[in-house]
């Protein structure tokens, strides 16, 4: 690594973020599988696109399709597939991006390091938190099936762990919160806040 030495190019963060007229950082939804993060994740990239924010969003599967898609579900595998996400996030927020990331992330640990790359500052943590049993009855992949059927190891909520974070930014309960509802709540909490919108 010693002769690695990273270019420095004229165009700056800051520049970009007067050029778009807002600032950028990560939106990360993290819940289980089935929980609705791919949905509300979906729907507050629309609702802030329709207010002229660039956005780019990263989801589970499209990302394991292609950049990680020579990656398993082994503990190394899961902590390298978010290594990959977050280094990947931050350098479309260091291009003025606000990134909306819907990942199982189940571990503290992960998302500890996730926020590390990333930078503290630039990371909003939403944790999507229905009950494995709302997401089971969802089950529009049909995973927890085969998984409670033991063709599918590894799997989250199942038999490996979901660490519910401690103190997120916004916590959604899909089962008692219209999604649209949860939206608005979400999209303001990012315009007021953190003043996205000059």
């Amino acid at each position: 690594m010693n002769n690695i030495i990273p270019h420095s190019f004229n165009i700056k963060r800051e520049d970009r973020k007067k050029q778009k007229g807002h600032t950028s950082f990560v939106v990360w939804f993290t819940g289980l599988s089935g929980s609705g993060k791919s949905t509300l994740a979906n729907m507050v990239e629309k609702r802030l696109f329709d207010l002229g924010v660039h956005t780019f969003a990263l989801d589970g599967d499209n990302v394991r399709s292609g950049l990680n898609k020579n990656l398993g579900f082994t503990r190394e595998d899961r902590k390298e597939n978010l290594r990959r996400i977050a280094e990947v996030a931050k350098l479309f927020v260091n291009s003025g991006n606000i990134v909306i990331a819907s990942f199982i992330s189940p571990l503290k640990a992960d998302r500890d390091f996730i926020k590390e790359i990333i930078g503290e500052d630039d990371f909003i943590e939403i944790f999507v938190n229905t009950p494995l049993e709302i997401c089971e009855t969802r089950d529009v992949k049909g995973l927890y099936k085969k998984a409670r059927a033991g063709e599918i190891k590894n799997f989250t909520g199942i038999d490996a762990p979901y660490e519910q974070p401690d103190s997120p930014d916004i916590e959604v309960r899909t089962d008692k919160e219209d999604a649209e509802d949860a939206v608005d709540r979400i999209v303001t909490f990012l315009k007021t806040n953190l003043e996205i919108i000059k």
